[in-house]
């Protein structure tokens, strides 16, 4: 009996050693699962993949890529307000009044434009832009080439250039008729003369008032110097023409006005005397 109970006590302990390492063995690999699984997992809640919505759909760079090439820089030399006063031109009378001699020396505007045509090389932009003009330069790149003025007209604030069609590459007017407001658009240029500057936005709203011609209006930042640039869309045409801003101080608070491509091509086709290509389909 003495050596039987004892027999039945080694038993119990040999089980209760298996037991112990195979509780040991299934709590480790409990910890392990639980310390290698993901926390939003362990909690039932899956985390959005960082790659859901890929970062070069996220981008402007292909397009702007493509169409920058086509938007140019204008340097315009234009008469001082004052040498246009025939009294101011008198040496006495400017001294009589306090205007410098300084005054009346030419000065140079600053603008945007874009090459429309390739094969003719010409250049649209704004009226304003160019108006009173003794010498016109077009910037491309890093080369500056002497432009001349085709025609301008006053009323839709629309003028052409044309320059050497060397190395050009032009931008389509599409239809400013199928522009739809919150459409997403760009605006190149050259505001406040710091370089070609690119700026996104939408069109806020597409105005037909009852005097005057239509226009686009888009909250792309504008600024001084923008004007004549292209307003483009996502397809890379050109619905408008950057003319305007409204603002208190002339500066961009989110109110810019842009001539509609279909009005800008009819001037343009009768300034150049021909037929514009049209946008693909």
């Amino acid at each position: 009996m003495i050596r039987s109970h004892r027999q039945s006590r080694g038993i119990w302990a040999a089980w209760a050693l298996v037991l112990t390492f195979v509780g040991a063995t299934l709590g480790g690999a409990a910890v392990e699962m639980l310390t290698s699984a993901d926390p939003a997992e362990a909690t039932g809640q899956r985390a959005i993949s960082s790659d859901a919505v890929p970062i070069n759909r996220l981008t402007l760079a292909p397009l702007v890529e493509r169409v920058a090439p086509a938007v140019v820089n204008i340097a315009v030399l234009q008469s001082s307000p004052y040498a246009q006063n025939p009294l101011l031109r008198d040496p006495y009378y400017r001294l009589f009044l306090g205007v410098p001699d300084e005054a009346l020396a030419p000065r140079i505007s600053a603008g945007s434009g874009f090459v429309v045509d390739a094969e003719r090389g010409l250049v649209v932009t704004n009226q304003h832009v160019v108006s009173h003009a003794r010498a016109i330069a077009v910037g491309i790149g890093d080369r500056q080439v002497e432009a001349e003025l085709l025609g301008s007209d006053p009323l839709t604030d629309i003028a052409v250039l044309r320059i050497p069609a060397r190395g050009l590459k032009a931008l389509p007017l599409g239809e400013s008729a199928k522009a739809h407001v919150g459409d997403y658009v760009v605006a190149i240029g050259n505001p406040f003369e710091v370089g070609q500057t690119v700026t996104a936005g939408i069109i806020s709203a597409v105005r037909a008032p009852s005097a005057g011609p239509p226009y686009v209006q888009t909250d792309a930042p504008i600024n001084p110097g923008n004007s004549g640039g292209p307003l483009i869309n996502m397809r890379g045409e050109v619905i408008g023409i950057n003319s305007a801003i409204i603002g208190p101080s002339g500066g961009n608070v989110g109110i810019g006005l842009a001539v509609p491509s279909d009005v800008a091509r009819r001037v343009v086709e009768r300034i150049a005397g021909s037929r514009l290509a049209p946008a693909a389909s």
